[in-house]
């Protein structure tokens, strides 16, 4: 059988490109904080038809002069504190990067909060400064003037909550919580919202692994594999009459010209283009439908506290609680098969997508921290007790992948504690790492 090789690029109107324009736009800190500025000067220039018609109390009528000088401080205000917030954003950066890990980053740029309060800032100062072009001796927007107070005011509130919210939330502990619920999110929309529409994906052996495909897709241009258009790749194996097989899984660096699609026994071969279409690719590995990038986030954190520079075990220890939860919550949809299988509704098989197994997730979890962290009895009882309570919740069939974890963390707690009684110590699970009851 002749296998054909082609090179595709997605199109401006592919399934990919719009994913990259969604990612663009979420993790963008201009986009929001662009349209506040763009309602504020449209709100700032409305004032204006309606503010003639307003009948407001004495109390909130105001001379040129009062309001000229209220709103020129309220812009000067703004600006001096949206200049704060963006030095506030650049500490965080260098915070983040110096102690956490800089793959969170791709998490802070999409918070809302922030981008709220950037957008109310900006918003405010535009609103202000086209109410403030309205003021002349006969004619003073005096309702302009006080919604502009309320919205200096309620700057001020959104700049207490954003405080307090970064304050609180940039500790370890709270990193590690937020990436770890994003990534039990993500686990189980990548496992159990993929079946849709007629479509049914399981986790299966790889029904194509005996035979010879007839053409060979690879993408024009490399980067990360941020996601997979499953539901588009099984129509167009449908209509092509063919069984399409994934060489990567989300979250592989592709590089360019690397043969990513497998394409068996088709009635007319699909386009490398249209195949290109359905996934997309970015600079670094995200976080849709990748959990273990969750789990590479919790793990660089820990091992980086775990580092001769910080020698910090009990952050580790925090953040081995988030990484157990997270393995806990992807445990139920995982098994030993490395890949998923669709069917249509006829049965016949149309796709193959090659996936992580529970003992990948676990020896990403678990091999760095042990490596790092095996001179630490804290770290050593605190993964013990993981483990064993992993080893009574797992599907039988990934036991053998726990207890082998249990015996490498055995093997490295007799080759740093040679003293007999410190070596007991250290293999005696704890969840709290020490000062735990010895019986539970």
């Amino acid at each position: 059988m002749v296998t054909t090789s082609s090179l595709g690029r997605p199109s401006v109107f592919s399934w990919a490109r719009r994913f990259q324009l969604r990612q663009r736009l979420i993790g963008s800190l201009w986009v929001i904080p662009l349209l506040g500025a763009v309602l504020g000067a449209v709100l700032g220039s409305a004032d204006a038809w309606h503010d003639p018609v307003a009948r407001l109390p004495t109390a909130w009528q105001y001379s040129a002069g009062t309001a000229s000088g209220v709103l020129t401080t309220i812009i000067a205000a703004m600006v001096g504190l949206f200049g704060f917030v963006v030095t506030i954003g650049v500490l965080v950066v260098q915070m983040a990067t110096g102690t956490l890990s800089p793959r969170f980053m791709r998490l802070w740029y999409r918070d809302r909060l922030q981008k709220l309060t950037l957008a109310s800032f900006v918003g405010t100062v535009t609103f202000a400064f086209a109410v403030l072009r309205g003021i002349t001796n006969s004619s003073v927007p005096s309702l302009g003037v006080s919604v502009a107070g309320l919205a200096f005011i309620v700057n001020l509130i959104l700049l207490l909550l954003y405080l307090d919210r970064f304050v609180h939330n940039l500790r370890p502990v709270s990193v590690g919580d937020m990436v770890g619920r994003r990534g039990l999110q993500e686990g189980r929309h990548a496992i159990r919202g993929a079946a849709a529409a007629g479509v049914t994906i399981a986790r299966a052996p790889n029904p194509l692994a005996a035979s010879d495909p007839v053409m060979v897709v690879g993408l024009g241009e490399g980067g990360a594999l941020h996601a997979i258009n499953l539901h588009g790749l099984v129509g167009m194996a449908v209509k092509y009459g063919c069984a399409i097989e994934m060489r990567c899984s989300v979250g592989d660096f592709v590089p360019s010209g690397f043969p990513v699609v497998n394409i068996h026994p088709a009635e007319q071969l699909p386009d490398a283009r249209v195949v290109a279409g359905m996934i997309a690719l970015g600079q670094e590995r995200s976080i849709e439908d990748d959990p273990a990038f969750a789990l590479r986030i919790m793990v660089d954190i820990a091992i980086r506290a775990l580092s001769p520079a910080v020698n910090d075990p009990t952050t580790a220890v925090q953040l081995i609680n988030q990484i157990e939860a997270l393995i806990r919550g992807l445990a139920p949809d995982l098994d030993q098969q490395q890949h998923l299988v669709a069917t249509d509704p006829n049965g016949t098989v149309r796709l193959v997508v090659p996936v992580r197994t529970f003992e990948d997730y676990l020896r990403l979890a678990v091999t760095e921290i042990r490596e790092y962290g095996g001179e630490s009895i804290q770290v050593c009882r605190r993964l013990k007790a993981m483990l064993e309570g992993l080893n009574d919740i797992v599907d039988p069939a990934c036991r053998p992948a726990v207890e082998a974890e249990l015996a490498r963390l055995d093997r490295t707690v007799t080759a740093h504690f040679p003293d007999s009684e410190e070596r007991q110590f250290a293999r005696q699970p704890d969840r709290q790492g020490i000062g735990g009851p010895d019986e539970r």
